[in-house]
């Protein structure tokens, strides 16, 4: 008799539920091999980004989203609607924060997508990314290097589990206090160079990470052409002479990420800037060769404006608030579930609620942080439950991929992207520092 099938269901929520580190690797790794040998590989979009801001292509905006709960259902709803539409240019993303808070190491996140892909028959590459590795303006002002050290480590755990994209957000310190708008910048794109001098020092070999900067925080004011160029001039003359540097660049154009709550928890309408967008985005392509600027905090915008952002030439724009918002206000999501989550928050994240605040404001603001505490709780709802949530969700997918021109372009994916099995070799205890080796496609 041969062997029984692996029930890649099984893996997953056992990796799901341990909390030991040590199990989790195990379970990754076992995931891992399992997709290597079905032609899945976790890859960096860099070369593609390199080959659009040559423009040898345009028309579609690649969508990166952020999975803060039921990561591995909406994955294998994202495989579906990729399979369905012919895509092959989509990220899978998670932040810095969203690890804490959504109880999601990176190595837990990353194989959890590659089983997914399992599950769904996928073949080719995966872009897994680390979102907003963000520096905190705070503790980088008080001591910098043991910020920056803080950072590197995050970021040499997420490359060692996969991550082969990463969007470094230094824009935390841009200094608006400053008269000359590069010294504005000085500190955001000194910190950017570090960090990327870093990830060509660690990462793979035979793979090139694709590294994101960062010239606007997210909610503040909108960017300028001044500011990308004074970006831009600061950190190539920062950045080690030979080294490859960063492939696109997020821009601030009049969004923040959730969304504007109004006191009855409803979201305003954003006012963001599509000319800002188009006018940055170009200026990146054309002037320095990047794949164009990317847009944070999207998710809520009205249906109709998806449209827009490949009409700018946007090349990635981020979603990630309103997928959560779905689950938690699905009808098949349990009340009793809710409402024990709602309650949970009314104590145990009462220190988040602001002065003149409505309780559905707070609410709304505050539920991310309860998917951390519960995540095992959402992981053990009925399959049928969780299917009939990912079903409603997957047809939002299917809407965002549409609007934003991501369909037909596996063959792009095809000519531009090698696939690369990445055998990590050794890892220092501290995990400061992790040494691959890349090999051709299987």
């Amino acid at each position: 008799m041969g062997r029984k099938p692996l029930d890649i269901e099984k893996v997953v929520f056992e990796l799901i539920m341990n909390d030991d580190i040590a199990n989790k690797r195990r379970l990754a790794k076992r995931i891992s091999d399992i997709a290597y040998k079905k032609g899945i590989y976790p890859s960096s979009i860099h070369e593609l980004y390199m080959a659009r801001g040559r423009e040898e292509f345009g028309g579609f905006t690649v969508p990166a989203i952020n999975l803060r709960s039921m990561s591995y259902d909406l994955a294998r709803a994202i495989f579906r609607v990729a399979k369905n539409n012919n895509s092959g240019a989509f990220i899978f993303e998670i932040a810095k924060s969203e690890m804490g808070y959504t109880a999601q190491p990176p190595i837990e996140y990353s194989a959890v997508i590659l089983a997914a892909a399992i599950k769904e028959n996928w073949q080719g590459p995966v872009f897994i990314q680390a979102d907003h590795t963000q520096v905190n303006a705070k503790k980088y002002r008080e001591n910098p290097e043991k910020e920056l050290e803080g950072l590197q480590e995050l970021i040499a755990d997420a490359i060692s589990a996969g991550f082969y994209n990463i969007d470094i957000d230094s824009s935390t310190i841009v200094d608006l206090s400053q008269p000359d708008i590069k010294k504005q910048q000085k500190d955001n794109y000194e910190v950017c160079a570090k960090l990327t001098q870093f990830i060509r020092r660690i990462e793979p070999r035979g793979i090139t990470v694709s590294v994101g900067g960062e010239i606007g925080e997210v909610g503040q004011q909108n960017s300028t052409p001044e500011d990308l160029r004074a970006f831009m001039t600061g950190y190539r003359e920062r950045l080690r002479k030979g080294l490859i540097g960063i492939s696109k660049i997020s821009v601030q154009t009049g969004t923040s990420h959730g969304g504007v709550v109004l006191p009855d928890g409803s979201i305003a309408q954003v006012k963001l800037d599509f000319n800002t967008l188009k006018t940055l985005s170009d200026i990146a392509r054309k002037e320095y060769g990047l794949a164009g600027a990317v847009q944070h905090g999207a998710s809520t915008l009205p249906p109709e404006a998806f449209h827009k952002f490949t009409e700018c030439n946007c090349a990635e724009v981020h979603l990630a608030t309103e997928f959560q918002n779905m689950i938690y206000d699905s009808k098949y999501f349990p009340l009793e579930l809710k409402n024990r989550i709602y309650a949970w928050l009314k104590v145990n994240a009462i220190s988040e609620k602001k002065e003149g605040e409505t309780e559905e404001q707070f609410l709304y603001k505050a539920r991310k942080k309860a998917l951390g505490p519960f995540k095992k709780e959402i992981t053990s709802l009925p399959q049928e439950v969780r299917a009939a949530i990912a079903a409603e969700i997957e047809k939002k997918f299917d809407f965002l991929f549409k609007q934003l021109s991501n369909i037909n372009n596996r063959d792009l994916i095809e000519k531009n992207i090698l696939l690369k099995r990445v055998i990590v070799r050794k890892r220092k205890a501290s995990g400061k520092e992790v040494v691959h080796d890349g090999e051709g496609a299987d």
